[in-house]
């Protein structure tokens, strides 16, 4: 585990300055009834209005961006069916060069649109992951495209740790700062800008409780792997990488979860009280607090709600 370079705060605010210009400065957002409820002072950071609806952009147009002409070239690759694809899709596009991207032949239409709508040349596998794996090596092979894996990527949870730096431009100090936890790239990215910073506030993941492999990976000290569980919070079912896990156990502080009848009360709240959609992976923390998992009364906290990504033909709830 001492092999692996873990990234650094000099190494986030060099992605900072390299993105700036084409991420969106996504707001951060109170509601007085929610508040009211934890008897908190709850800080939104609202990810769901980044670029394609998710923080997976700014991680993906680092990477991109911090490619050579001579790597860029020959276009980008990755296999997703998700916010990575999207946000690789359009960085790709926005750089001017090709992006090739395998998803699985089930993954929602709402998706398959969204990503062939940013110009990818999208190749349908199996839903697995050894048809993901071969298909992309397969397209690597005959393309010669740079492969930018969604989290297990140095330059990748640098970007994602953007976010971070972003808050605390924007509001300062606080307690607490909670971040979804699927692959480990946001948490990571942000517990390394926090204690980077020198900041006191502590840095808890989330992740839903019947899909808890990063926080049982946290607690034993060994990289456990996913467990493959139909949570609604679908962007959460990946396990962490060597990388991932090597930053989270050495920055941050817990890691928490939520059933799932939290996270869908936690998403309707959201949905009802701000008006904002977001999808079920973005409220772990939030449904976290609702099960009475942290001790948030009278602290500034903030959650990071990664993403908005609905597919309103079959609403989560």
């Amino acid at each position: 585990m001492t092999s692996i370079k873990l990234p650094t705060l000099d190494d986030i605010q060099q992605a900072h300055a390299r993105i700036r210009g084409v991420i969106h400065e996504t707001p951060v957002m109170t509601c007085g009834a929610i508040n009211e409820m934890f008897g908190a002072d709850l800080r939104f950071k609202c990810e769901n209005f980044q670029k394609v609806g998710a923080f997976k952009f700014r991680g993906a147009s680092n990477a991109v961006l911090s490619l050579s002409d001579e790597e860029a070239a020959k276009g980008v690759a990755t296999h997703s069916s998700g916010n990575h694809a999207a946000a690789i899709a359009l960085a790709a596009r926005m750089r001017g060069i090709e992006s090739f991207i395998v998803m699985p032949d089930n993954s929602p239409e709402v998706k398959k649109k969204a990503v062939a709508g940013y110009g990818a040349k999208i190749t349908f596998c199996k839903p697995t992951l050894k048809a993901r794996e071969t298909t992309l090596q397969a397209v690597i092979d005959e393309t010669g495209a740079a492969f930018v894996h969604p989290y297990d990527n140095f330059r990748v949870v640098c970007g994602q740790g953007t976010c971070a730096l972003e808050l605390v431009e924007q509001i300062g100090a606080f307690d607490m700062i909670i971040a979804p936890v699927g692959g480990g790239g946001l948490c990571g990215g942000t517990a390394t800008a926090i204690k980077g910073l020198g900041l006191s506030s502590k840095v808890i993941g989330a992740e839903p409780e019947i899909a808890d492999d990063a926080r049982e990976s946290f607690l034993t000290g060994r990289l456990i792997g996913s467990k493959n569980t139909p949570t609604i919070a679908d962007g959460l079912r990946t396990s962490l990488s060597e990388l991932t896990f090597a930053i989270i156990t050495d920055k941050a502080d817990d890691i928490v979860t939520a059933g799932e009848e939290a996270i869908i009360s936690a998403m309707r709240l959201i949905w009802e009280r701000m008006k904002i959609i977001v999808e079920p992976s973005a409220v772990v923390g939030l449904a976290a607090i609702m099960e009475n998992k942290l001790d948030v009364t009278g602290k500034k906290v903030v959650i990071i709600l990664s993403g908005g990504n609905v597919d309103l033909e079959k609403p989560p709830f």
